[in-house]
């Protein structure tokens, strides 16, 4: 996971587990990672941590997802550019997929999904910048 080293990680999801099963697979990965639980902390924490992806749940309480993609996406960044952003849902329905990609989603993933396909795609973005 040579790819994570020096990279700044922010996972932004309401659910504890899924934030301890991410920190778990990143741990050691030389990445430094830090956590929000909902859209307001989510934004807050980029603007403070300027990350270089983010892994955003759709759903979150205070604000969605999707606003905080837009947000991290318009602000003076390039559509394609840092920080890159993965969204993962739980909704299966292809019109949140659709939303995601019309703001500049850079990866979605549909929940349940296997953590090695989250893992791959988070370097592959890294890898690329």
């Amino acid at each position: 996971m040579s790819s994570f080293d020096g990279k700044k990680l922010l996972i932004v999801d309401d659910d504890p587990d899924m934030i301890t099963a991410l920190q778990t697979v990143l741990d050691g990965s030389g990445a430094e990672v830090v956590t929000a639980v909902d859209g307001n902390a989510a934004l807050q924490q980029a603007h403070d941590f300027d990350p270089d992806l983010v892994v955003l749940d759709a759903m979150l309480p205070k604000r969605s997802g999707f606003l905080v993609l837009e947000k991290l996406k318009t602000d003076g960044k390039k559509k394609g550019g840092r920080p890159f952003v993965i969204m993962i849902t739980g909704n299966a329905g292809k019109r949140h997929q659709v939303w995601a990609e019309s703001l500049g989603v850079d990866g979605y993933l549909n929940k349940p999904f296997r953590m090695e396909r989250l893992v791959e795609r988070m370097e592959e973005l890294l890898e690329s910048n």
